[in-house]
């Protein structure tokens, strides 16, 4: 067997990378209207909204602004196309199976123009947007695509002469209110596990990102989806988004976003018509990094739980706690990393580290560092904003924090590590659990009956051992306490999207023969 570039029968094998993936040239946008029953409309009352690139500055078009009126029209057609004798729901189980796959080809067909238009509109690097976003969307759309056909109900025993068994059975219109932080990714997340299901999906884009959404739309157009299966309503959370929360022609919500907003979206869900609620929210995620673990591999993966996506992620690893032997090293390695993270132009292959989404974000994160410096904890890098480039911000670690400080038990959702010191398992473990939120935690250790015991210890939905974001379609995503209710991907997903209906039948006790 040949390896490393020696010869085998006489040929020489190419062992040079493939070239990068270069972002495409978008002289226009094409899709900037509201998106209902398979067709482009303008707002009923005329609005639009700019979206502005972060990196710099620019509007980078007008996009169409749904209101009230426009969700309704939404919600009318997501009804229609799921009443019983339409086109979806007589479809067989095994052919939406195919549109779903046929969704997930036409993105990879489209993956460099939509990566290009995510890290347009979020101010992505558009390699992150490409390797990670797009790559995970595709996979969501696929995996999906599988269960269409494996979804079924049970028989059971019960008394006397009855046969009992179960149906899962569609909610029916499934509204869904998606961030900025990931947009195509959690548009994946949401219509995947929805349409795998039967239902029909009524979609709001975050207000800063619309643009990769309304490319979609498109695509599942020229999939072959009908009119009304999808329909997707740019707009704002305080007018499209609180209709779709309190609408009593939506049967269930399905939120990503700060903890705040999701306790409004469930009280409308609950005085409206006490429709389902899927709530995946804010996180204040610890690590917990041991004497004993890879530490190089330990800084390497906690600075990616930091800092990808520029810190705005509710999975942030902005709570490392370092056993106190190793962590005057663990502080210096991840200082001198943290100094090399290349900031720029998120179009160009070497930069790993984009703006803000926008001013209020950038205000909010360097409060919190303001708050951080006054506090007491010990700056260790960064801590301002790039000079002369907007709304970038430099990495930024903390060291010697306090549990009681703002940075310490508040979600930044910026590029800020605060690195802290335990010295026994028990403490470490209480600290980490003194938080409202339980999104994800970490573990870093070569012992695995210590990873397995703090695993089971903390409170959290995800927990990863010696490594961080390892996000898959397949495994379930959710949070404790107060990040979240329900669960995202996996097979647990489906249970979020499904009723579940008994038929009980008496048989007759005469055997004729």
């Amino acid at each position: 067997m040949a390896q490393n570039g020696t010869i085998e029968n006489g040929v020489t094998r190419n062992t040079s990378p493939p070239p990068l993936p270069q972002p495409v040239k978008i002289p226009e946008i094409k899709h900037t209207k509201i998106f209902i029953n398979n067709e482009w409309h303008t707002s009923i009352k005329g609005k639009k909204f700019p979206t502005i690139n972060p990196a710099t500055g620019v509007k980078i078009c007008d996009v169409e602004e749904a209101d009230k009126a426009d969700v309704d029209e939404a919600v009318k057609a997501a009804r229609a196309a799921g009443q019983r004798g339409s086109e979806w729901r007589r479809m067989d189980t095994s052919s939406r199976g195919r549109l779903l796959h046929r969704l997930a080809d036409l993105l990879e067909r489209e993956r460099a123009v939509l990566a290009t238009l995510e890290s347009m509109d979020t101010g992505k690097p558009f390699l992150h947007a490409f390797f990670v976003d797009l790559d995970g969307s595709i996979k969501t759309l696929r995996y999906y695509a599988g269960w269409t056909d494996k979804i079924h109900g049970k028989t059971m025993p019960v008394d006397e002469n009855f046969v009992c068994f179960t149906k899962h059975e569609p909610v029916g219109v499934c509204g869904a209110i998606i961030p900025w932080n990931f947009p195509l990714l959690m548009f994946s997340w949401k219509i995947a596990p929805a349409l795998a299901c039967g239902n029909t999906v009524v979609i709001k884009p975050a207000e800063q990102t619309p643009l990769t959404a309304l490319h979609v739309g498109a695509l599942i157009k020229e999939a072959g989806f009908p009119p009304g299966v999808v329909n997707i309503v740019p707009g704002f959370g305080s007018t499209a988004g609180a209709t779709i929360a309190s609408h009593m022609n939506i049967d269930k919500v399905a939120f990503t976003g700060s903890t705040e907003v999701g306790q409004l979206i469930k009280a409308e869900a609950a005085k409206s018509n006490l429709k389902r609620v899927t709530l995946e929210l804010g996180g204040k995620n610890p690590c917990i990094v041991f004497a004993d673990s890879d530490l190089q591999s330990a800084v390497e993966e906690t600075q990616k739980g930091a800092f990808f996506n520029q810190g705005q992620a509710c999975t942030a690893a902005s709570r490392v706690y370092v056993e106190e032997q190793v962590y005057e090293e663990f502080v210096r390695l991840s200082v001198e990393r943290a100094k090399n993270i290349v900031i720029g132009d998120p179009m160009e292959p070497q930069t790993s580290h984009g703006p803000q989404i926008d001013q209020h974000q950038f205000d909010k994160i360097l409060a919190l560092v303001d708050s951080g410096k006054k506090d007491g904890a010990k700056l260790e890098c960064g801590g301002c904003a790039v000079e002369d480039r907007g709304l970038f911000i430099h990495p930024t670690i903390f060291s010697d924090i306090k549990d009681h400080m703002r940075i310490a038990k508040e979600e930044i959702f910026g590029p800020v590590q605060c690195i802290m010191k335990f010295k026994t398992q028990e403490e470490v473990i209480d600290r980490a659990n003194s938080s409202q939120y339980g999104l994800t935690a970490a573990v870093f250790t070569r012992n695995i009956d210590r990873a397995l015991n703090i695993s089971a210890a903390l409170e959290a939905g995800t927990v990863w051992v010696n490594c961080y974001n390892a996000l898959h379609a397949q495994a379930p995503f959710g949070g404790y306490k107060m990040s979240g209710n329900g669960r995202e991907l996996g097979e647990y997903a489906l249970a979020e999207y499904t009723e579940v209906k008994a038929i009980t039948i008496r048989l007759n006790e005469q055997l004729k023969l």
